[in-house]
């Protein structure tokens, strides 16, 4: 049997860096549903400790999730942005690679470091190079 996943990224502002990483890779951030959330809230099911507001949208304080465009189906990819209650201090042990090709990835590396990321060092094996980066948190990635 196969099963679907998502992509999960520890973060200390999951808002944030979901815009971030939808920018940045053309996705789209998920809509929040106040409704729900405040529904869940009136019930007794969550608190207002539980929310915040986010470019003047209610949000779950905790995590934000980012999807490629809709089209009108549901993605089956996603990557979910959630709060962390530490900083990250060591290297990832797993990283989203972005494959944009040779022509492309110096200029992809200049707009995401003029957006915030940093660039950690170049990679090579064989005849396949990428770009180490890091998000504006120290997630790291590779441009490729």
């Amino acid at each position: 049997m196969a099963y679907d996943f998502q992509v999960t990224i520890d973060s200390s502002d999951p808002h944030t860096l979901a815009d971030w990483w939808a920018e940045t890779l053309g996705w789209e951030v998920e809509p929040s549903d106040e409704a729900f959330i405040r529904r869940m809230v009136d019930e007794g099911h969550a608190s207002e400790e539980d929310t915040t507001t986010h470019n003047g949208v209610l949000v779950w304080r905790v995590g934000a999730a980012i999807r490629p465009p809709a089209d009108g189906e549901v993605p089956a990819h996603r990557v979910l942005f959630q709060v962390a209650p530490e900083k990250k201090i060591v290297k990832n042990r797993v990283h989203l690679d972005i494959r944009v090709g040779d022509d492309d990835r110096d200029e992809v590396v200049a707009r995401l470091s003029a957006r915030g990321a940093t660039k950690l060092w170049d990679g090579n094996q064989g005849p396949f190079t990428w770009v180490t980066m890091a998000d504006p948190e120290g997630n790291e990635f590779c441009v490729a």
